[in-house]
């Protein structure tokens, strides 16, 4: 058999002899992932056409513009500004929120009692909220006159604190309702790569006597960084494009404070109608995601093979 057929193929006779179910097989097994490859190459193709075009719902007829549009919001502070806001609440909402729940997943996996396991189930529920509603729930928080959080700093002696009222606070208002919503997810995935590490290691150093602070820094954290890169991937992706929480709160505002690549393509595309125009930011902030992904996969894989002993 072998003599006669070196390669392993099998002839285009003998494929025919096959049941149908057999030879259908892996057209099936491929099909899935066809459409969805389509499915999602039909939209992008047609965006970059459309940002070619001066497309627009006033208009039954556009013709195709070239690089116009693209030069235009380049050229357009209104697009380095919303960069700078999508840039900057990307970066402070990821860190707090990476700190932040690794810091509770270290200390609910040391206590490993009734009151952590309880306290698991009670910071999972900010996870299980639509952030539009949270957003709606925390306005209502910070109002100035009702507000829960305005009675407490009151006991402070802070009375009409600005928050998202004000452009120097709008920012830290909603990085901390984004903090509040999507900590919990954060802590999930970095407790669950906790509980994952192998004892043996932990153990040696402990009767060689090394300290907290050594185990963590040469033990713990090398070990736990794939799973710190899974968070950092999803939430970094999700606060690049965050729409809702700064949609819900100030649609954009006060002025144009927190006017991101999202929002600012929202209200050109829909509000002014110049969806050609608008189709160049969202883009942009698909070619600044496609790169912070694809590097963060890298250090993913990296940190997994030097965890698991092969890194060259």
């Amino acid at each position: 058999m072998a003599k006669d057929n070196p390669t392993g193929k099998v002839s285009s006779e003998k494929l025919n002899e096959l049941p149908f179910k057999t030879r259908i097989r892996p057209y099936l097994i491929v099909a899935p992932a066809l459409i969805i490859t389509i499915g999602i190459m039909i939209p992008f193709a047609m965006a970059i056409y459309f940002s070619l075009t001066n497309y627009s719902f006033r208009m039954p007829t556009y013709k195709f513009v070239g690089l116009k549009n693209w030069i235009k919001i380049l050229t357009n502070k209104d697009f380095w500004k919303a960069l700078w806001v999508t840039l900057r609440y990307a970066f402070f909402s990821t860190l707090v929120e990476m700190l932040l729940g690794m810091g509770v997943a270290i200390l609910l996996n040391k206590l490993n009692n009734l009151f952590s396991k309880i306290l698991r189930v009670v910071l999972i529920f900010p996870l299980m909220i639509a952030p539009i509603t949270a957003t709606i729930v925390w306005q209502l928080m910070l109002n100035s006159s009702v507000g829960i959080v305005e009675k407490f700093l009151n006991l402070f002696g802070i009375y009409n604190f600005p928050w998202a009222a004000s452009p120097s606070t709008a920012l830290l208002t909603v990085v901390m309702i984004d903090v509040w919503v999507n900590t919990s997810f954060v802590m999930l995935l970095v407790l669950a790569g906790l509980q994952s590490l192998p004892k043996s290691p932990f153990e040696s150093a402990r009767i060689d006597g090394g300290s907290a602070w050594f185990n963590f820094v040469n033990l713990t954290l090398p070990m736990l960084k794939p799973s710190l890169y899974i968070a950092l991937l999803f939430r970094l992706m999700a606060a690049l494009q965050e729409y809702t929480i700064i949609f819900g709160l100030t649609k954009g505002g006060p002025g144009d404070t927190l006017m991101n690549l999202s929002l600012t393509a929202h209200l050109t595309g829909f509000k002014f109608q110049k969806f050609g125009y608008a189709l160049p930011y969202i883009l942009v902030l698909w070619l600044i995601v496609n790169y912070a992904a694809k590097f963060i996969v890298g250090k993913q894989r990296a940190a997994q093979k030097q965890a698991a002993g092969l890194e060259e």
